[in-house]
């Protein structure tokens, strides 16, 4: 039993086309361009999506930052405190 778009066993006869048979040509938009022009897609690319980013506003960028602030902090004065314990058992073990 097939389904409506053929089977494993029997492809389609769309994909049989003589389109589909031409060679490909290699590069695409990327093979007819010099170097300056492939410079130039690149950086339409990039502006392009720069365009789709979702900024944050001004109290989102203040709240993330206070909040990278506030953790970088915590983790300094856990990495104090273990430096400084392990200081004092080295000093107790070695004299």
């Amino acid at each position: 039993m097939t389904d409506a778009v053929g089977s494993i066993d029997m492809p389609d006869a769309e994909d049989e086309s003589p389109e589909s048979k031409k060679k490909a040509r290699k590069g695409g938009k990327r093979g007819k361009k010099g170097p300056l022009g492939r410079l130039g897609l690149f950086y339409r690319q990039i502006v392009a999506e720069l365009r789709k980013v979702v900024w944050p506003t001004r109290s989102q960028l203040t709240t993330y930052t206070t909040v990278v602030i506030i953790f970088v902090v915590i983790m300094i004065g856990i990495v104090l405190a273990l430096d400084f314990g392990f200081q004092e058992a080295v000093k107790y073990v070695f004299g």
